[in-house]
């Protein structure tokens, strides 16, 4: 068994830095090796897609429908279904095409929700 003072000493990686020849393998600052750099990008999901849209959409009929409030319905529903497709079409640029069907219905079917409601609480004002 050999004694403490010929064995191997081993650096701390909290404290300095872990080298092997030239390349670094650890350091304290940092979980990873020098050359590892992760091979990540940001790639959204469809449920971002849906949820922005939803939200985006919430938040412009709210203003829309207040702010016509005083006026005829028609131009209520008829501003909230054009901003309705504008929200749709930029949703479907943003990755939505590329989803799953059932994300595709789910979105269509939410935002004509939306819709649907703006157009029935301006419909006592037609």
């Amino acid at each position: 068994m050999p004694d403490r003072e010929s064995e191997t000493h081993y650096p701390d990686p909290r404290e300095e830095d872990i080298m092997a020849g030239d390349r670094r393998l650890s350091r304290p600052d940092s979980s990873l090796p020098d050359w590892e750099v992760p091979d990540t990008a940001y790639r959204p999901i469809p449920i971002v897609w849906f949820t922005g849209a939803l939200v985006v959409q919430m938040v412009a009929l709210f203003a829309i429908f207040f702010v016509l409030f005083g006026q005829h319905g028609a131009f209520t529903i008829a501003l909230s279904a054009l901003v309705t497709g504008t929200i749709g079409a930029w949703t479907w640029d943003r990755g939505m095409k590329n989803a799953g069907t059932g994300w595709k219905a789910a979105t269509a079917i939410a935002l004509l929700a939306g819709l649907l409601l703006v157009t029935l609480a301006s419909l006592d004002r037609v």
